[in-house]
């Protein structure tokens, strides 16, 4: 028993809501100060799906909505922080447009003022009322910039000077002072009708994300006796039998106990074909079901059901940010500074050393310092991955991070693991040869005996084909030998069934097969029996899965493999890989990645992500095959591959490919636009108008062209 001491020291993890969180600085500013609260750990601010998540003692995490709720008011007025409860339908209104901008009135009666001051200034009307036309520019300003202006004076408060409400201020505040009234109001109405347009195309680009991984049911049909009960997914408890009608998705994972339908699985799996499922067969939550009705037994709770593993895997993908966003993130932090320098060092020295007029210069050091906000950036790359690893879960393949979507792009070297991989893993038995006086079913017979405590596909192939044997108690003397076989002694005899290793240790003689596949060597009492040769089929796509990634410019495709070196060489070269590696025991497999390893740039591993989980954890990038359902997959592997596929690894790359191009071209523009205009400012070649269409606009550019990824058909 842990003491009352121990048990309010333990760490428990919270995650929040971030509502109307719409500016990336702010968030990187939002998750600075939460780092710096005593008692915080992993901090995470997901600015893609405006969560927080934190880490703390139960007695810290009491107060710390509270605290959250102070720095968002602080750093972005108008956010509020709730709890994200697993508990609660997240049925999320969406806000219609008339609705979202009476929320932002004040911009719009700022901007009748302003009509009200350019009607007083320019019409032919007494001069008396001209005199109303500065109040009015400032009643103007004061509405339009309040959120600005209130941002800007906290922010210098606290020490942080440097971000675009400053420049904005500074700026605005500037051309008042050289008497360009007009230009100062229409600047800040300019910025913030374009940070309302960034703010909208900000949240239908998340809307568009979370789109693709509405995969979750909103309730299950509860079977009670005869009555139904509608109940949230979170309540279901293993045991549970639940109904699911034709055209309702699956809540959790079961086993399906009466009834039989077609389930289209292109949620999970990304694959078009209906799966027909029956009476005994394992579903997945997520899964849709087609047409006749189905009852479901409940074999795991939601928290640990497939679909659940993948919102959380994708959710939580973008804290892993990808080495461009990072780069990006501390560009940003010197790139302000900096500019801000030069914005100061071009109103001073013209005037100071060639006595050129202040006030123009003053100007143009304002338009540069407006050109200088980096939000395009700064919104745009984390949007942009997010929404690469939006696409990938779409077509059936889970990327752990930005990070790791990146790194497919640098790949050179891909190790395929071979059962399972690159073949069906569905083990036929082939050929029986015999060495002593037994019959052909007497052999398959003590085969099946010994083979019976194991799950590999081998073994379960031998007993399929053996039909009738004995069954023995699981209190047998039984012993499973990592790369070598099985030792059992069973009704008093002593059986081994493995490969040549298990034959050689235990000073056996044998006879060697040369035939291409898996063979299990069997003896009895120190005697040797036969030779069951068991072969596997190669899976459909694994041909042109290796072909199109040669085509991609992959340098090195090998395979390793615990098998014998005649089927490794068979697969190899029905496949046209470059090399091959066989009889390999599980931490050779390690010692030859590592050996690998240094000859490559970037090597991935594709492994089943159960047997070769050191493998997979060990290599550049681990990918898992099939690894649906499979918590060692998900654990070990930074790619999860949702289908049996090689050719996923294919789309996977192709995705990366599509992000990077995306992501570069979105730098290239904020920077390049900004840096033309911030020449053409120093050259008095730039109105304030153009600098914040470099500021605003860009940032809207940037944001439109991310959402593209997410309305891509065909990769």
């Amino acid at each position: 028993m842990k003491s009352t001491l121990e048990k309010n020291n333990q760490k428990k993890e919270r995650k929040f809501e971030l509502e109307g969180l719409n500016c990336s600085n702010c968030a990187l500013k939002i998750e600075k100060e939460v780092k710096n609260l005593e008692g915080m750990e992993n901090v995470e601010l997901n600015f893609a799906t405006s969560t927080l998540k934190v880490a703390a003692e139960e007695k810290r995490l009491e107060k710390i909505k509270t605290e959250l709720q102070q720095i968002s008011d602080r750093i972005e007025p108008g956010v509020k922080v709730k709890e994200e409860n697993e508990n609660q339908a997240k049925a999320k209104t969406r806000s219609s447009l008339k609705e979202y901008l009476w929320q932002k009135k004040n911009i719009f009666i700022g901007a009748l003022f302003f009509s009200l001051a350019l009607s007083l200034e320019h019409l032919s009307l007494a001069s008396e009322l001209k005199d109303f036309a500065l109040p009015a520019y400032i009643a103007a300003y004061l509405l339009i910039g309040y959120p600005v202006l209130k941002t800007a004076i906290l922010n210098i408060g606290r020490g942080q000077i440097f971000d675009e409400n400053f420049l904005m201020v500074i700026a605005t505040m500037g051309a008042f002072a050289i008497k360009e009234y007009p230009e100062a109001v229409a600047v800040m109405l300019f910025y913030m009708v374009g940070e309302l347009f960034q703010e909208r195309a900000v949240n239908n680009s998340r809307r568009s994300i979370k789109d693709l991984m509405d995969i979750q049911a909103e309730y299950a049909n509860l079977v009670k006796g005869e009555e139904i009960i509608i109940v949230e997914p979170q309540e279901l408890k293993v045991g549970d039998e639940i109904a699911v009608k034709a055209g309702e998705k699956i809540p959790v994972d079961g086993e399906i106990i009466n009834g039989e339908s077609a389930l289209e699985t292109s949620a999970l799996t990304g694959e078009s074909k209906p799966k027909d499922v029956k009476k005994g067969d394992q579903v997945l939550s997520g899964m849709i079901n087609l047409n006749k009705l189905i009852t479901v037994k409940v074999t795991k709770e939601y928290k640990d059901s497939a679909v659940k593993k993948i919102l959380d895997l994708v959710e939580n993908a973008s804290a892993q940010k990808a080495p461009t966003e990072k780069f990006i993130s501390k560009f940003a932090s010197y790139y302000t500074p900096v500019v801000v320098l030069i914005a100061a060092l071009v109103a001073i020295l013209p005037p100071l050393f060639f006595g050129a007029s202040f006030s123009q210069w003053f100007y143009r050091s304002l338009i540069f310092l407006v050109v200088s906000c980096p939000c395009a950036l700064v919104v745009s790359i984390p949007l942009g991955f997010f929404g690469g690893i939006g696409l990938a879960s779409k077509h059936g393949i889970l990327v752990k991070g930005g990070n790791y979507l990146e790194a497919l792009n640098q790949l050179d070297a891909i190790v395929f693991d071979k059962t399972g991989t690159l073949t069906e893993g569905k083990f036929k038995l082939r050929e029986v040869k015999i060495y002593s006086d037994h019959s052909r079913e007497q052999i398959l017979k003590i085969a099946a005996e010994v083979e019976q405590f194991s799950n590999h596909p081998i073994a379960k192939s031998i007993i399929e084909a053996a039909g009738d044997y004995k069954q023995h108690s699981t209190k047998s003397n039984y012993q499973e030998i990592s790369g070598a076989g099985i030792k059992a002694v069973l009704a008093g005899s002593e059986i081994l069934a493995g490969n040549e290793r298990l034959m050689q240790k235990n000073n056996i003689s044998y006879q060697k097969s040369n035939s291409a596949g898996t063979e299990i060597y069997l003896a009895k009492n120190g005697k040797f029996l036969a030779s069951i040769i068991i072969s596997d089929q190669l899976k459909e796509d694994s041909r042109a899965a290796i072909s199109d990634l040669k085509k991609l410019g992959i340098k090195s495709l090998s395979m390793l493999t615990g098998d014998n070196k005649e089927t490794a060489k068979k697969v190899a070269s029905k496949l046209n890989l470059d090399d091959f590696y066989a009889e390999l025991l599980p931490d050779q497999k390690v010692e030859k990645v590592e050996e690998l390893l240094t000859k490559f740039k970037k090597l991935a591993f594709v492994g089943d992500g159960i047997n070769d989980a050191p493998v997979l954890a060990r290599s550049d990038l681990g990918i898992a095959m099939g690894g649906l359902g499979s918590d060692a997959a998900i654990e070990a592997a930074d790619v999860v591959l949702m289908t049996d596929e090689p050719s996923k690894i294919v789309t996977a790359l192709k995705i990366a490919a599509k992000t990077k191009k995306l992501v570069w071209q979105n730098i290239v523009l904020a920077l390049s636009i900004k840096a033309v205009v911030m020449i053409l400012s120093i050259f008095g070649l730039a109105s304030m108008w153009a600098a914040v269409f470099a500021d605003v606009g860009v940032a809207l550019m940037a944001v439109f062209n991310v959402m593209r990824i997410l309305r891509s058909e065909n990769i």
